[in-house]
């Protein structure tokens, strides 16, 4: 599934309408059954330029609360299955919280990422506190949140921003065809394993193992790594190929 932010004028900044939209269509993406992987883009060649602030100028109401939705939609969700960041052009302020939100990035190599909110004396409530110390760590973290200074591709690519960088115009497409290749891949030991990577952060390490043992033993009662097994007796997987149940 491919999730396109659409305000183009505006760089996609989001506005509340925008993030209802976009927390409903991660939410409808959770519950389909038949959809494995998401990509979030933006259109005409930006990202995303972070929460809309003539629409902050106009409603000096605070966009969010403590136990609520984020002000930029989907950001403090928890979804079972893994989502890709299709980044071009700017992904700054609420929008690389909005990329952050995401498992993985791929970003053109002419992108631009900060927090730009700095600026403004505009916080980060979409859990960017949290989530960039834990991706690129808590010294460099802090250096772009405490200045706000742009963070080109190849900088985001070397510091662990990004996982991807490709030539303008063909993050959609690398992001799609990364989405694909996991899709491909049989789903119940994936997701397992992802769960566990993402919620061991708050566990200490006896019961980060005994979280991990739990999915796992779920995966092998399911019949998955089984089948697997059997698949990969008979010839299948070799030289990198993935061994699909067939149902993902």
């Amino acid at each position: 599934m491919t999730v396109t932010i659409t305000r183009p004028e505006v760089r996609n900044a989001v506005d509340p309408e925008t993030a209802s939209a976009l927390r409903d269509a991660f939410y409808s993406f959770e519950k389909a059954d038949s959809l494995a992987v998401a990509v979030l883009a933006g259109a005409g060649g930006n990202f995303c330029a972070g929460f809309d602030l003539k629409a902050l100028a106009a409603d000096p109401r605070s966009p969010s609360s403590e136990s609520g939705d984020g002000p930029m939609g989907p950001t403090r969700m928890v979804l079972s299955k893994p989502v890709i960041a299709a980044i071009e052009g700017y992904a700054v302020a609420g929008g690389i919280e909005l990329a952050l939100w995401c498992d993985l990035r791929v970003a053109a190599t002419d992108a631009t990422l900060g927090m730009y909110n700095r600026r403004f004396g505009v916080p980060l409530i979409d859990m960017g506190t949290i989530r960039l110390p834990r991706i690129i760590g808590q010294g460099r973290a802090l250096e772009l949140i405490l200045t706000g200074r742009p963070v080109a591709a190849m900088e985001a690519l070397q510091i662990g921003l990004v996982e991807r960088i490709v030539e303008p115009g063909r993050a959609l497409e690398e992001a799609q065809a990364l989405a694909q290749q996991i899709a491909d891949l049989p789903q119940s030991a994936l997701r397992a394993d992802r769960r566990s990577a993402l919620t061991q952060w708050s566990l200490g390490l006896d019961e980060a193992a005994a979280a991990e043992a739990r999915g796992g033993l779920d995966v092998l009662a399911s019949g998955e790594a089984q089948d697997g097994a059997r698949r990969f007796v008979e010839g299948g997987g070799r030289h990198g190929a993935a061994i699909s149940t067939g149902d993902s």
